[in-house]
């Protein structure tokens, strides 16, 4: 899955791609470098990140949709918590919610997911950008973020979410510390049992710098890499990236490995 920001605030590469034919361009690209969904996103969620009017985020991600549709059938995601938006992506040609409230953030969101048909992508997240790493605390994190994935796929099943639409996704840096993080990723086939695709990114992010010792941006690409293959090894589905070239030739090498065993 390969990530594009439509934002002026995201952040690693904010107001890179706030040009549709900028964010046509990466999106092709990445597309010939293997990704198999782009993931369009109008509304930054790092830390301490202001919202947008879905006004203002249908405007960053609808001509961007629109015109990727054009141009190839690579699946389309919307990175989107407002149930709006999800509609106007979806019309436009998106095949896939990517909601990072985990379906809770907006009340219509449920029902469009189920009358729409589009995959889903239910994310564990702690509190909500503005505020999730004040300090985020857990008795157990794995076991709360199982519990939620849970209660999550009953809920859904229940709004007449097709089960076999929905993929998980443990919310790597959403309301985590860097410890909360690694205990995450070392236990992530604790969450196979549930039956769903997982999906994990930790592309770029901030955890990254933590574990190499080092907070600078370009200190957190090869960990990145490193960390996909230990994830496929370890059961995700679907991994959520920045650059998908290095991803995409660690994961053929994971493949070929495990598909051995």
């Amino acid at each position: 899955m390969g990530i594009i920001n439509t934002t002026p605030d995201s952040f690693s590469d904010g107001g890179s791609f706030l040009d549709p034919q900028a964010a046509l361009a990466h999106g092709l690209a990445m597309v010939a470098e293997g990704a198999e969904i782009l993931d369009i996103g109008g509304e930054s969620t790092r830390p301490g990140a202001q919202g947008v009017s879905a006004d203002e985020e249908i405007q960053r991600v609808l001509p961007v949709i629109q015109a990727l549709r054009r141009e190839s059938q690579v699946l389309i995601s919307i990175d989107t918590s407002k149930a709006a938006v999800a509609r106007a992506a979806l019309d436009a040609g998106a095949d896939i919610i990517n909601d990072v409230t985990g379906l809770r953030g907006d009340a219509d969101m449920l029902a469009l997911a189920a009358s729409s048909k589009a995959g889903v992508v239910i994310m564990h997240m702690q509190g909500e950008p503005r505020t999730m790493q004040v300090a985020p605390a857990y008795e157990d994190v794995v076991s709360e973020v199982g519990e939620f994935f849970r209660h999550s796929l009953a809920g859904a099943v229940a709004s007449g979410i097709d089960p076999m639409c929905i993929a998980l996704d443990p919310g790597i840096g959403f309301g985590k510390s860097p410890e909360h993080n690694r205990r995450l990723l070392a236990e992530l086939s604790a969450f196979l049992n549930l039956g769903r695709p997982l999906l994990v990114g930790v592309s770029r992010k901030s955890f990254l710098g933590w574990l190499a010792g080092s907070m600078a941006m370009d200190a957190r690409f090869w960990p990145g890499v490193a960390l996909t293959s230990i994830c496929r090894e370890r059961g995700a589905k679907i991994l959520r990236v920045h650059d998908v070239k290095p991803h995409m030739e660690a994961l053929r090498m994971t493949e070929a490995i495990i598909g051995h065993v």
